[in-house]
């Protein structure tokens, strides 16, 4: 498919584009708001800041210094107030954004039907995507959610970020979009497509997958990248080795940034499409929106998206069905 077929009407452009011209009135009223609210913001804190370390060193002993343990608390604390006085300073951008997103990307998702837009939620389908796609995980953050029905079947388009670990020995499973959807055929069970992992990660996913044994697709260049997990090797085999291999080869030549992964699970289907771009995201409030540069690729992006999507879900379907 072509991005042509997602783009809307001229009608509906046209309504975006007034959108997009209101936004810009109120778009630099914002800037202007945050270009005064930051320095004030922060510079009042500044101030405080020096005159509370005026005050310890007067009122304390002669022989503190300036960086004696009460001064290292103060600064400390200074930053993180300016962390969050600078967000706060950003608030009126911020809130714009967010207001147009969430008028902007129902209208221009016409493809969609029932289209709804939500964000920084639990997505509906997250607790039944199949952990052993993503590995070991214990944080998780979504942003942008889509949700509605594409060609004949309903979905849900969600980025979000799964990971292990805090600060520094965070290790990140996955980040990107996952595209939860309907199968044309219920699976008997549970198939997994998921990144190859190192030995030592391998060992301790074999110890605890349970009933979930290791298929091979008899493709080198897939088995050397993937492990295929399954709870039903009889129904599982013939699709390891036919249409998911083939539609994973697809997607190795379709999708460059990094392994897609699938995963099949009674009548849910999820498409994990790993990229560090954040889709739907506005530029800054200091540039102008353009319909051709910024809501355009949103369009092809969902649409190409959505596309791949309506593919894979035909991994286990009947050859009739599957057309």
């Amino acid at each position: 498919m072509e991005a042509t077929d997602f783009m809307p009407s001229e009608a509906v452009i046209a309504g975006i584009r007034r959108d997009i011209e209101a936004y810009e009135a109120r778009r630099a009223s914002a800037q202007r708001q945050v270009r005064w609210r930051v320095p004030v913001f922060l510079g009042l804190l500044i101030v405080c800041v020096g005159l509370i370390a005026w005050l310890f060193n007067t009122v304390a002993d002669p022989h503190e210094q300036w960086f004696s343990t009460p001064h290292v608390f103060l600064y400390l604390g200074g930053f993180i107030a300016a962390v969050l006085l600078y967000f706060q300073a950003i608030k009126p951008a911020s809130r714009l954004q967010q207001s147009f997103r969430d008028t902007l990307l129902p209208m221009i998702f016409g493809f969609v039907r029932d289209v709804r837009y939500q964000h920084g939620i639990r997505p509906n389908s997250f607790d039944r995507l199949p952990r052993e796609t993503v590995g070991s995980f214990n944080r998780q953050r979504f942003d942008d959610i889509i949700s509605g029905r594409y060609e004949d079947f309903p979905f849900e388009l969600y980025e979000a970020r799964f990971s292990e670990g805090t600060g520094k020995g965070e290790t990140v499973a996955f980040k990107g979009i996952v595209v939860a959807f309907e199968t044309i055929e219920p699976f008997a069970g549970t198939l997994v497509a998921a990144r190859k992992a190192n030995k030592v990660v391998h060992f301790f996913r074999g110890m605890f997958a349970g009933k979930m044994q290791e298929l091979t697709s008899g493709v080198a260049e897939l088995d050397a990248a993937y492990e295929f997990r399954t709870d039903n090797v009889e129904a599982a085999r013939p699709l390891v080795t036919g249409r998911l291999a083939q539609a994973l080869t697809w997607l190795g030549e379709t999708w460059p940034f990094d392994q897609a992964r699938v995963a099949l699970s009674g009548s849910d289907g999820f498409l994990l499409m790993p990229r560090s771009k954040n889709f739907f995201e506005l530029p800054e409030i200091s540039v102008p929106i353009d319909y051709q540069t910024h809501v355009a690729p949103m369009i092809a992006d969902l649409g190409a998206m959505l596309a791949t999507a309506a593919l894979v879900r035909k991994i286990g379907a009947k050859d009739e069905a599957a057309g």
